[in-house]
């Protein structure tokens, strides 16, 4: 089990990489995507009404180490992001869900 500080630098390393993603600034690398690559799947992820993902969002979906990026869904809600649509877009892509993929 993680110690408190690994879960709390967990957390901060993916809130900078989820400014990174709304702020727009430059494409960091991580769980194998660069986040400027993400911005394709943010119609499918946010509001009250969400887009399905797009081809584009798939095959950023398709490159992502997915077990890697659910790491991070506890973080998501703080940028908008719906994490139940976020951990259900490997199976909207044609991909099976990581167990680290389900909301709880």
């Amino acid at each position: 089990m993680a110690s408190t500080c690994e879960v709390r630098s967990l957390q901060w390393v993916m809130a900078i990489f989820l400014i990174a993603l709304v702020g727009g600034a430059r494409a960091v690398s991580i769980c194998n995507i660069d986040s400027a690559k993400l911005n394709e799947c943010r119609p499918a992820v946010t509001g009250n009404s969400p887009k399905p993902p797009t081809k584009k969002c798939c095959d950023v979906v398709h490159q992502a180490n997915l077990p890697c990026l659910c790491n991070y869904k506890s973080a998501f809600p703080a940028f908008g992001i719906n994490p139940a649509l976020a951990m259900a877009l490997p199976k909207k892509c044609g991909m099976s869900t990581p167990r680290e993929c389900h909301v709880v």
